[in-house]
């Protein structure tokens, strides 16, 4: 029986302890001792960056902004998803998560990285919103563990409803907001004015994050995007709340 090595670890402002661990090939991140992704199951944030790319189809030059590095794969789903022309702006509040992406031993989000289409910002992602009014085409937020935030405390403003006018407000118009989350919360869909979609964590798997999907006319007020059935595909563990991947570890 293989044993799970820990490769790295890393303690943010607030003092919660982060983990690289790897078992078998596959590498997994636990804030805490509690597993926060995996590269084993990250159908559903692939789902989430396929769904708001589609919603901004066809833009010419499009910009999107990624919150939330984990472990690349909601940024490789969005670049194939996006034009050559697009630009991609990636926001990570954990320096040691961007160090273990670029680490060529891991084999993570660095190919991803280096993407010319790509910006990598060390920072909060809230901060970066508020100072780019209108100035994405898509959000994506797939910060920590969704509405409730496990790995740094101040995530949680992010999803309160002035922290999604922030995120709003940096739209531009008919743009998308695309949010991800371990479970269902009715009270952050409530505040969203979104529509949900539950994606599976893994192919075949039971267990079903969800994502929630906002769309901004151009009157700028809110309104839900038509969601599809997800195909089978997999992410992290629906009983994360404990997921499989750092959100923004912003």
């Amino acid at each position: 029986m293989k044993k799970t090595v820990l490769r790295a670890q890393a303690t943010t402002a607030d003092g919660t302890v982060l983990t690289l661990h790897e078992h078998d090939g596959a590498f997994m991140i636990r804030v805490d001792g509690v597993e926060l992704m995996s590269s084993r199951q990250h159908h559903s944030e692939e789902r989430l960056a396929e769904l708001a790319c589609a919603a901004i189809a066809g833009r010419s030059q499009p910009r999107v902004l990624i919150g939330g590095l984990g472990m690349g794969f909601t940024l490789r789903a969005a670049l194939r998803h996006l034009p050559a022309d697009a630009m991609v702006v990636v926001v990570e509040l954990v320096p040691a998560v961007i160090a273990w992406n670029l680490a060529p031993e891991y084999g993570l989000g660095g190919d991803a990285l280096r993407d010319p289409r790509v910006e990598l910002v060390e920072g909060d992602v809230g901060d970066v919103l508020a100072r780019h009014r209108r100035g994405f085409d898509a959000v994506i937020l797939d910060v920590d563990n969704g509405a409730s935030g496990l790995t740094v405390s101040a995530n949680g403003r992010l999803y309160e409803s002035a922290g999604l006018g922030v995120a709003r407000a940096a739209l531009t118009a008919g743009g998308c907001l695309a949010v991800w989350s371990a479970g269902d919360d009715r009270a952050f869909a409530e505040r969203m004015g979104r529509a949900v979609e539950r994606a599976p964590t893994h192919p075949g798997g039971g267990s079903r994050n969800t994502l929630f999907i906002g769309r901004l006319p151009a009157g700028g007020r809110p309104q839900a995007a038509p969601t599809r059935a997800a195909p089978p595909g997999g992410k992290r563990p629906g009983g994360k709340r404990p997921r499989g991947k750092p959100r923004e570890t912003s």
